[in-house]
């Protein structure tokens, strides 16, 4: 009787256990289709870009809207685009969102919403935010 109720208790429990920073480094489509992977860079978490229906036609696209002239000729697929997320299990911050579409960088947090859906925020000061959810690649 005891083991069937620790059972219920661990699997109640991982049932209710939201996903962890490794089980977010993975690849992740936004809802443009854009791919992207999340990879451990030093203790935190980054992103790069790994493809989209537009890099998929233009391979070559640079990062032509940069602030910083100096990286205006680096091609946008495999750019690391997401830097600095830390923290965790469920909220990650601290990060840096850069856009390529705009050449901006944001303030950033990840929320982890379950194990095959990511919640990004990126603000140039709060409220002014935008917000995306992410789906795990299959």
């Amino acid at each position: 009787m005891l083991r069937i109720a620790a059972l219920s208790l661990a699997l109640a429990t991982a049932a209710a256990t939201p996903a962890f920073a490794s089980d977010i480094v993975g690849r992740w489509v936004t809802p443009s289709k854009g791919q992207v992977e999340i990879f451990k860079c030093g203790a935190a978490l980054c992103g790069k870009l790994i493809g989209s229906p537009r890099l998929d036609q233009e391979p070559h696209l640079t990062d032509e809207l940069n602030k910083d002239p100096s990286k205006r000729g680096r091609k946008i697929k495999g750019m690391t685009f997401l830097e600095g997320f830390g923290g965790g299990p469920t909220v990650f911050s601290g990060g840096k969102l850069y856009n390529p579409e705009d050449g901006a960088v944001y303030a950033g947090t990840i929320t982890v919403v379950d194990a095959a859906t990511l919640k990004l925020k990126g603000c140039v000061v709060a409220p002014l935010c935008k917000t995306q959810v992410w789906k795990r690649m299959k």
